[in-house]
């Protein structure tokens, strides 16, 4: 089973919603990791989107501010990212990860994509 499993992409008009998933496995440590959404578009490098803490404190890129929420559910290891106002800039594939990111637990992503 891979440690971290991304879901919930999918195609959205300019203005939608999407909320992300990403599971992780027994053998990930997440209750005691720092945890954080990542995502790269088409050419340009993988960026730091948003951050919840331990101790749920939270931290976000300034261009997704006030329209991305991360949250986490310790008792499913899960962390979600709720998406609103979605931009078509918001295009790229999510990933989740510690924060800072184990270089062995990258999974698949999830494809966001935003139509204008």
């Amino acid at each position: 089973q891979a440690p971290l499993v991304e879901s919930g992409g999918g195609l959205v008009q300019a203005g939608g919603s999407l909320r992300l998933s990403c599971k992780a496995s027994r053998r990930f440590a997440f209750v005691g990791n720092d945890m954080s959404w990542y995502r790269q578009a088409p050419g340009k490098q993988r960026e730091l989107v948003a951050t919840i803490t331990r101790d749920r404190r939270t931290a976000y890129v300034d261009s997704v501010k006030g329209r991305f929420t991360i949250s986490r559910d310790n008792a499913e290891n899960t962390l979600y990212l709720q998406m609103n106002n979605l931009r078509p800039e918001d295009t790229a594939v999510y990933d989740c990860n510690a924060n800072p990111p184990f270089r062995n637990y990258w999974g698949q992503g999830t494809q966001v994509t935003v139509s204008s």
